[in-house]
């Protein structure tokens, strides 16, 4: 597994998956979207929850590409979301851009704060055909904004919510961090040394090609 490298690029950013097949570990995920790809992705709101690492911005990246074009694809923090930023989205909402459609990604989705919510309360009532919207967020954060935010649970009856799995990712995510490394000469260790990782790393696959990226994995590393 190699990819053309780009010195500015680290290596978990560099093998983000580009398309479908190479999402490792979110079987259930997948198998949910592709019930939702039959009756159309975009024109919905999406809930995104998992722990740190473990594919929520990958797949909200891959929805959004099935949905619109990179230039109408907008992707923020959810603490950056002001009510400005919805007036934006609501202009996109009443008229059609060139292309496929319009995206808003919305990450750590915990960071919403009530006046946004509340406007999104009203915004996703009522999408049109062309827009997506997508939260992701960590399991904890949701609970978090849940706690502290009695608008937090109206949101999410607005979303279709996929929670990303959290149980048996250690093999696949030591297979696929180890055939990241080989292809990177980074690699000196069984696959089992790889599955401790994933353990040590609590199942989060940025943090182990993070790892393996200084070097941990090679041969004099043991």
């Amino acid at each position: 597994m190699t990819r053309k490298r780009d010195t500015a690029m680290q290596l978990h950013e560099q093998f983000r998956p580009r398309q479908w097949s190479d999402v490792v570990g979110q079987e259930k995920a997948l198998e949910r979207i592709e019930q939702l790809r039959k009756r159309g992705l975009a024109g919905r709101s999406y809930w995104l929850s998992g722990q740190s690492g473990t594919g929520k911005t990958t797949i909200a990246k891959l929805l959004a590409a099935e949905v619109a074009d990179p230039w109408s694809t907008v992707e923020i923090d959810g603490g950056q979301v002001t009510t400005e930023v919805l007036d934006e989205l609501d202009a996109q909402c009443r008229q059609r851009p060139f292309g496929r459609g319009y995206c808003l990604i919305i990450n750590e989705a915990h960071g919403l704060r009530g006046a946004a919510i509340r406007r999104l309360l009203v915004t996703l009532e009522a999408l049109p055909a062309w827009v997506t919207v997508i939260f992701t967020t960590t399991v904890e954060g949701q609970d978090k904004l849940f706690e502290d935010c009695d608008d937090s649970h109206p949101l999410l009856s607005r979303c279709i919510v996929i929670p990303l799995s959290r149980r048996d990712l250690a093999r696949p995510f030591a297979e696929r961090a180890k055939a990241i490394a080989q292809g990177e000469g980074l690699d000196g260790q069984p696959l089992e040394r790889y599955i401790r990782l994933a353990q040590q790393c609590r199942n989060n696959l940025r943090e182990m090609l993070q790892v393996i990226e200084g070097g941990a994995m090679l041969a004099k590393a043991e």
